[in-house]
Order: C-alpha cells, then structure tokens, then sequence
C-alpha cells in the first residue's frame, strides 16, 4: 500500500509528466504539422465543420506504443 509520501510523490511526477507531453504536443504541432496530416478527415459545410484526425491518431498511438516498449520493466 502506498504511503502518504508516495502518493504525494506519484501526483507530482505525473504532473510534470503531463505538463512536459503538453509543451511537447505544442511544439511538435507546430513542427510535424499534428492534426493537418494527409489521411485526416475534415468535412466542412456552412457553419458546421466536421474534424476527425484519423492519420494523426495512428501515428501517436504508434510513438505512444513504441515508448512503452522501450521502458517497460523487463
């Protein structure tokens, strides 16, 4: 069972954790072009637009996958 101390230090991992993805998401936005790559679903008519980053999704599944296979513990 975790104790006081470990949990308090997981939270604080996990935010730095998720603050760090966060900048890196936005830089590589601007970078890898994330989010406009061919393959991505955009349907746009009127007022309504329809957005479905379907290559996008992929690709960061698979460096998600990739990653977790690197620095699984075995």
């Amino acid at each position: 069972m975790l104790g006081d101390w470990d949990l308090a230090r997981a939270l604080i991992v996990a935010g730095i954790f998720l603050a760090l993805l966060g900048v890196l998401i936005g830089i590589s936005g601007r970078i890898l072009n994330l989010g406009r790559l061919p393959g991505d679903i955009r349907i746009q008519k009127g007022n309504f637009t329809f957005y479905f980053p379907v290559v996008t999704c992929l690709l960061i599944s698979l460096m998600l996958t990739a990653l977790a296979w690197l620095f699984r513990g075995r």
